[in-house]
């Protein structure tokens, strides 16, 4: 019956849906929302969730934490007018320390499309098909898609590396003309 099938689809992706969430949303309590309510609308349509259910339970799942997130905007833009701006927030996900690696740092400045993508694919190390599933797009769209926002990252990764020659170039030639000037 359908508590079976729910049961079957908790003990075989509970841990994938919650590892996403836990990648982006940004508390664990927000991911641990995220991922009951993920499985709380798949019992509501128990009977539109597909054999293959993993990108079906994912694609729910992304739609949960973006509604979470505007909650949470909406949220903060109420304690702004109410003049709370004191009030602790979390940090969002995209919010990166840049002493956490080039990568991140070019992926925090990249469209959420591109973001999304490159994370399913790193992240969640889901194949192209699945994402195809997930996100409702052909296996060719993904494919498409994951070529362009590769070569977007790459880059923002030339320009960070272009901004630290530059910036040891200038250092250098800094270096030399107080250098002459000592002498």
């Amino acid at each position: 019956g359908a508590v079976s099938r729910l049961e079957e689809l908790f003990e075989a992706h509970e841990r994938r849906v919650l590892a996403y969430a836990l990648r982006r949303t940004p508390t664990p309590a927000d991911a641990e929302d995220a991922a009951a309510e993920t499985f709380t609308i798949a019992w509501r349509k128990i009977d539109q969730v597909p054999d293959d259910a993993l990108p079906w339970l994912l694609g729910v799942a992304r739609r949960v934490i973006a509604n979470q997130r505007r909650g949470s905007q909406r949220r903060s833009w109420l304690f702004e007018k109410l003049g709370r701006q004191g009030l602790s927030e979390p940090i969002s996900p995209g919010a990166i320390d840049p002493g956490e690696g080039p990568a991140l740092v070019a992926l925090a400045r990249m469209r959420p499309d591109d973001q999304e993508l490159l994370r399913l694919v790193a992240w969640d190390e889901l194949d192209q098909r699945t994402i195809g599933l997930m996100l409702g797009i052909s296996v060719n769209a993904v494919a498409i898609r994951l070529h362009r926002a590769r070569g977007r990252l790459k880059e923002e990764l030339l320009k960070d590396s272009a901004a630290i020659r530059t910036s040891t170039e200038a250092k250098g030639t800094i270096n030399g003309a107080l250098q002459e000037h000592v002498e």
